[in-house]
């Protein structure tokens, strides 16, 4: 997977991304899985030192969510993509639309499809995917009850 990003030219920064995160060998385990990978340009759209900041090792583990938003299991190639719902690594669901034969992922278009991997596929993505916060449940949501009340 990664050397097929590698060889893309456009994953520069993905791949520093996945070295950051300590995230090498899983990238290269044995799959399959899609990666809906950013491209360096997506990456540069961020705003100013967001990637700086994640790129830092004490936010390994908030880099590692992050990227773990673009990547779902199974083989998904261009030709199975469908309007659907795929679920990623980090549980949440990531809307794919397919509109007049562009693909989005989460309103991220698809700009290059089916950079194929001995363990998955890559596709090149215009944006980066940021993961909605986890919910917090407020002391509202406590049944009347709860000590909270």
């Amino acid at each position: 997977m990664l050397s097929v990003a590698a060889k893309a030219g456009q994953f520069k920064t993905f791949l520093a991304a996945v070295e950051a995160a300590d995230l090498t060998d899983k990238f290269r385990g044995e799959g399959p899985y899609t990666v809906f990978a950013p491209t360096d340009e997506a990456y540069a759209k961020l705003p100013e030192g967001m990637l700086e900041d994640l790129l830092k090792p004490s936010n390994r583990s908030r880099l590692a969510g992050l990227l773990g938003h673009h990547v779902v299991p199974g083989k998904l190639m261009s030709a199975d993509v469908k309007t659907m719902k795929a679920t990623n690594f980090g549980g949440q669901d990531l809307a794919i639309k397919v509109t007049d034969g562009t693909v989005t992922v989460d309103g991220c278009r698809v700009i290059k499809a089916d950079f194929a991997a001995s363990n998955g596929v890559i596709h090149a993505i215009d944006q980066v995917m940021i993961p909605a916060p986890p919910k917090e449940h407020s002391d509202a949501d406590a049944p009347k009850d709860h000590p909270a009340h």
